[in-house]
């Protein structure tokens, strides 16, 4: 099911000067519902709104395992656009999400991308799901230190699944908060490979993305 207009405005993106959506969180593994938002499983629990999150300028540095249990830092991607994918095994979107994500590393890396999946579960759970369905881009893997990674990109309170898009040289350039299709994926990564190529600057192309991914939105029925 696509996102309708508001759906999608509020699941867009968090641009490093752009808005939160402002979404309640309910339960642990409940649905965000707020003035008729998008709907994305939530890590955290409590009544208050979430708040505005501080998102870095560049990558965060931080270590996770891997599936085969070695320490692993972000940076073993470095030179690499990143889609980094915040995702538990007990969040439906994020189980949505899995087969888009397989085929954009198959289809994007080629030019540079590497998706990165974090799992914030228990190591055991990860493991048997990513056997199950064969997922075949990297695996990181956490509980409180996978959420010391969320918070590290501002996501205190994470909204499960939430993307993180960078460029080349390690630059923030979107994080997209709900569940993603391919194409606001699609727009996001051509954005990304512009500024691989000094073809825009960063603040342009997170202008290009926010003003595409809105005008996605208004042509959604409602």
């Amino acid at each position: 099911m696509r996102l309708s207009a508001p759906r999608l405005a509020a699941a867009v993106l968090i641009m490093l000067a752009g808005i939160w959506a402002g979404a309640r969180v309910y339960s642990t593994r409940n649905v965000v519902r707020s003035s008729g938002r998008a709907s994305p499983a939530v890590a955290d629990a409590g009544e208050d709104a979430v708040p505005a999150p501080k998102i870095p300028d560049r990558l965060p540095v931080f270590s996770l395992m891997d599936i085969k249990g070695r320490d692993t830092p972000i940076s073993a991607w470095s030179g690499k656009s990143l889609v980094i994918n915040f995702w538990a095994t007990w969040c439906a979107p994020c189980r949505h999400e899995i087969p888009l994500l397989q085929a954009l590393n198959v289809e994007w890396a080629g030019r540079g991308v590497e998706v990165v999946g974090i799992a914030v579960d228990r190591r055991e759970k990860v493991l048997e799901f990513a056997g199950e369905l064969k997922i075949a881009y990297p695996l990181l893997i956490g509980e409180q230190d996978a959420l010391d990674a969320a918070a590290a990109f501002g996501m205190a309170s994470p909204v499960f699944p939430f993307t993180v898009f960078t460029d080349r040289r390690g630059e923030v350039v979107a994080l997209f908060v709900g569940e993603l299709h391919k194409p606001e994926a699609d727009l996001i990564l051509s954005t990304v490979q512009s500024l691989n190529h000094d073809q825009v600057r960063l603040p342009e192309a997170r202008r290009n993305i926010e003003k595409g991914l809105h005008q996605m939105g208004d042509r959604q029925p409602g």
